[in-house]
């Protein structure tokens, strides 16, 4: 032969003497669908955004100027506030792979435990509002303890929870509610979120404000924050986010201690909005589904560990503007709640739709 093979043990030489490139790949080029999944994926809550877009153009369209009036649309603000705080408080829990059937129950007893102080054991309005807001938080605290150190599922032990507050509310207040005038008369500082400021035309209470800010300040704590963070690993995977070095029991404890507290300002909030304290408000019963449809229709993920704060408003808002919208047009109000329905059905299934495409 003319030539030899070259010695394969010159791995010097053959290094020196190789084609200085590095692997190159062909960016994978993404239709219209794998854009806007990227899109949906990145930004949870664009979805319930635009819905909110649309719902308010088109019942402006539909109404005319009354509807796009400042004060109709403060109205919805203050229609939603209370269910706008359960539903903070709700995606915090959700977030974490969990739901929390008790939010509306624990706001209810948390504000009779605030008007029965005042009024039975003589305690100054101040100091029953910081007992009732050290209630929740037990409560919280307590369903913290029993789902990350006992392992009960979240839906078993909230489920369990709001039987228990609800009749703890009934026996401890007797089935008696205080009403509007004793409370303005004697205690003022209970009904201090139903304080309003005029802004032009709009009129926004202490409750919308303490609304507002409870969400910017989740939304900034869930998305710059370590501990915020550590929220979305847990919901996602657990042992993944434990193995990485996350403490999931103090985690998940400080997320339900917060999520206590926050359902205890929604008490306050409900004593403002309504005036009275009833033990039979509503939001005991229905604040819970309230709450869970406010997250779903925003986006949040119920398997945990995708969403935003800033889509379970959106979805409060999506609600408080079908109702308001369709009753200005006379309506019947069975609408309001097919056309929730529909929104329920059609998150979950853009949600499952982002899930399977990103698996």
């Amino acid at each position: 032969m003319s030539s030899q093979a070259e010695p394969t043990d010159d791995f010097e030489g053959i290094a020196a003497r190789a084609p200085n490139r590095h692997a190159a790949f062909q960016p994978h080029r993404k239709g219209a669908m794998g854009r806007a999944h990227d899109l949906l994926h990145a930004t949870p809550a664009l979805v319930p955004m635009i819905v909110l877009i649309a719902a308010v153009a088109v019942f402006g369209l539909v109404l005319g100027g009354k509807f796009f009036s400042p004060f109709a649309l403060t109205l919805i603000l203050q229609q939603v506030q209370i269910v706008g705080v359960l539903a903070a408080a709700q995606s915090l829990i959700v977030l974490t792979a969990g739901i929390d059937l008790s939010v509306g129950a624990t706001a209810v007893f948390c504000s009779v435990i605030m008007g029965k102080l005042v009024f039975e054991v003589g305690l100054p309005a101040p100091l029953a509002v910081l007992a009732g807001l050290i209630a929740g938080t037990a409560i919280g605290g307590l369903n913290g303890w029993l789902v990350s150190r006992v392992r009960l599922p979240p839906f078993i032990v909230t489920l369990g929870m709001w039987q228990i507050v609800l009749a703890a509310t009934y026996l401890y207040s007797g089935n008696e509610t205080i009403r509007a005038q004793d409370i303005e008369a004697t205690a003022p500082f209970l009904q201090f979120l139903g304080g309003k400021l005029q802004l032009g035309g709009a009129t926004l209470t202490f409750g919308v404000i303490l609304m507002l800010l409870l969400v910017l300040v989740l939304a900034y704590a869930l998305r710059s924050t370590a501990w915020g963070r550590h929220v979305y690993a847990v919901g996602d995977d657990p042992e993944a986010a434990a193995l990485a070095g996350v403490n999931v029991h103090r985690t998940l404890m400080s997320v339900y201690l917060l999520v206590g507290l926050i359902c205890a300002l929604a008490g306050w909030v409900m004593i403002g909005r309504f005036g009275s304290v009833s033990p039979s408000a509503t939001t005991g019963v229905i604040g819970n589904i309230q709450s869970i449809t406010a997250v779903v229709i925003g986006g949040i993920s119920l398997f945990g560990g995708r969403g935003s704060i800033l889509g379970a408003f959106f979805g409060a808002l999506i609600v408080g503007v079908f109702e308001l919208g369709l009753r200005m047009a006379g309506a019947n109000p069975q609408w309001t709640f097919l056309l929730i329905g529909a929104l329920i059905i059609g998150a979950v299934a853009v949600d499952q739709w982002i899930r399977k495409v990103s698996a």
